[in-house]
């Protein structure tokens, strides 16, 4: 019997938990998050972890099991995911898969990438260049020593900057000639399908949520991790903004302003990623699940 994983993607806001709930339970089976930010435990209501009343209505998995304290890597989850997968599979034919963050995801579906071993000194002096210099400094360098990678790459991600421009240092050749190497071979078919919707629809859904998560309690919740700011968990649009608020540096609203503004950037790098899948069947975002339901069962089927 052939496995299969429906692999639900889409920038963020755009409705993809809603949209696998409704498929987990057609094909009474369970979730798996692909969101790096829901992972923890710490971080609810800025990174939309799933209501309860979601949670329950079908099994989760990677939904706020780590702590923002612990060293967790994209290899972790591809792990711990593909582990998952196969105890999954001896009891369901097919797993769901959601999330927007599009390295997580490929993790799963292709497997990672395979590196060289870095000196530590190269990752610390890179550190302490992020804290001199900003985030900028290592955009400068990644557009310098790897252009073609600058134009994929997470920019507003300090450790995706980082991972790529130790590579570059310590092997004198860019992180992208690295990329798309052999991978591993899956026992399961990926099924995907994204959800989209006109710009100016995807940008106003962002700046609602990011008003109703200010009512539900977001500045609360990053007072309460304001002395854990550093940490790179916590590097995260969100909670970056109200820490500079926190630090007197912005009024409230410019804060609230800027989530909406940063967040509308990583749903258009989102979708960008995402689009190099030719595979991938949209959807428009309000669309009927049954015909979604429709085009997966024909998958199935053919």
């Amino acid at each position: 019997m052939t496995n299969y994983l429906i692999n639900i993607i889409g920038p963020t806001a755009i409705g993809k938990t809603a949209l696998a709930i409704e498929v987990a339970k057609r094909f009474k089976t369970e979730i798996i998050s692909a969101d790096s930010r829901q992972f923890f435990k710490e971080m609810k209501i800025g990174t939309a972890v799933p209501e309860i009343d979601e949670l329950e209505a079908a099994p989760h998995h990677f939904i706020q099991h780590i702590s923002i304290h612990e060293n967790y890597s994209v290899g972790d989850f591809e792990r711990e995911a593909i582990q998952l997968l196969e105890e999954l599979y001896d009891e369901h034919s097919m797993a769901v898969m959601v999330g927007g963050s599009g390295l997580y995801v490929k993790a799963i579906t292709e497997g990672l990438d395979e590196f060289p071993e870095v000196d530590p000194k190269i990752r610390e002096n890179l550190n302490k260049h992020l804290q001199e210099d900003g985030i900028d400094w290592l955009q400068k360098q990644l557009f310098i020593l790897d252009p073609e990678y600058y134009k994929v790459a997470d920019v507003q991600n300090p450790h995706r900057l980082i991972r790529a421009l130790e590579i570059c240092i310590s092997t004198n050749r860019p992180f992208s000639s690295f990329l798309d190497q052999k991978k591993p071979e899956r026992n399961f078919k990926s099924i995907s399908i994204g959800l989209t919707a006109d710009r100016e629809i995807i940008y106003d859904r962002i700046n609602k949520r990011v008003d109703i998560m200010m009512d539900n309690g977001l500045l609360e919740e990053a007072q309460a991790l304001y002395p854990h700011r550093d940490l790179n968990a916590l590097n995260t649009v969100g909670y970056k903004e109200l820490f500079e608020y926190l630090d007197g540096n912005l009024s409230l609203e410019n804060a609230i302003a800027e989530i909406k503004k940063n967040t509308r950037r990583f749903a258009k790098r989102q979708l960008t990623w995402f689009r190099k899948d030719t595979q991938t069947k949209w959807f428009e975002y309000d669309e009927k699940p049954e015909k979604i339901f429709d085009y997966i069962e024909t998958r199935l089927n053919s």
